[in-house]
């Protein structure tokens, strides 16, 4: 069972923790219930991307992400990049950089026995709630997921844990082996040629013919970042990374029907400094909502319906 230790603070911010004896997670309530740090407690090693900020800030309703700090775990929905939602009644209305729900007051609470976050939050502009339990146990966390449509009308949405993840050179992702080619969708990549190029994973070259490990992460001195997907869906719901220095591993598991793409995001220091990556399993795909719903790769919710999924991380 969990133990909650309420009443602290991080970098500058009301928060709280959710640990037992394996794993610390810490939220920030106040800050759209983010988890914000994730530890493991034998060791110390920290799984979540920190920035070097001591304090953090409050971001407001449809601020752009790129000015506040994206350390540990944002929900990311209805859509990753800004965009017009694509159709129905609500048609054209703005969806705001990474989604409304980054930005949003959420509410939350502690559910009986210590070791449940409840909390969720309902759009102003849209007719959703989204709803989300998570359950600590041994080295298992699990996120239940509840989105309801509010309306009698389709809703399509993405939603994508932007989940960013500290690591070194001698990080390696863990990818299923069905997952064998990729698509790039990174504007500023210097490697990876332009928005759509296609690439074996994980073995390929890059723009210049040289060889280039798709799965292994380089140094912050490479100065580059790099977002693709798999082209294929990942009917294996499961993706992961290895810290090779130590055996220490992160592994998501999901619901593969609902949650059926699989990006990857590297910053190895070609934005803003930053050195993270993040495996961002995906309801929809390119980023963008009026795209995905183009192409017919959005999830949508039935009229007055409900979607459910269920996302756990797994530290080994």
């Amino acid at each position: 069972m969990g133990d909650i230790m309420l009443h602290t603070t991080y970098k500058g911010l009301n928060a709280f923790y959710l640990e037992n004896d394996q794993l610390r997670l810490t939220f920030l309530p106040d800050y759209a219930c983010k988890l914000a740090s994730l530890v493991k407690k034998s060791t110390g090693r920290e799984f979540l991307f920190q920035s070097p900020k001591e304090k953090l800030t409050l971001p407001h309703y449809g601020a752009p992400f790129s000015q506040f700090d994206s350390s540990g775990f944002d929900e990311v929905f209805p859509s990753i990049d800004a965009c017009p939602y694509p159709d129905g009644e609500y048609k054209n209305i703005p969806v705001p950089d990474h989604g409304e729900v980054w930005a949003m007051k959420w509410k939350w609470e502690l559910a009986p026995g210590g070791n449940k976050l409840i909390s969720s939050v309902r759009s102003e502009n849209f007719p959703y709630t989204l709803s989300r339990l998570i359950t600590l146990k041994d080295n298992e966390i699990t996120f239940h997921y509840t989105l309801t449509n509010l309306e009698e009308g389709g809703f399509k949405f993405i939603w994508t844990p932007h989940c960013l993840l500290a690591c070194t050179p001698k990080t390696r992702l863990l990818i299923p082996d069905n997952l064998t080619q990729v698509i790039t969708v990174e504007h500023g990549t210097k490697r990876l040629g332009p928005w759509g190029t296609l690439h074996n994973y994980p073995l390929t070259t890059d723009v210049n013919g040289l060889p280039l490990d798709l799965s292994a992460t380089e140094p912050a001195s490479a100065n580059n970042c790099e977002k693709f997907y798999f082209t294929q869906k990942n009917t294996a719901g499961w993706c992961g990374a290895e810290h090779t220095d130590n055996g220490d591993k992160i592994i998501y598991r999901y619901d593969a029907d609902k949650v059926p793409y699989l990006g990857v995001w590297k910053t190895q220091g070609g934005y803003r400094g930053d050195y993270n990556i993040a495996l961002e399993p995906c309801t929809g795909v390119y980023d963008d909502l009026y795209v995905a719903n183009k192409i017919k790769k959005a999830a949508v919710i039935a009229p007055l319906g409900q979607y459910n999924w269920q996302f756990k991380i797994i530290i080994q």
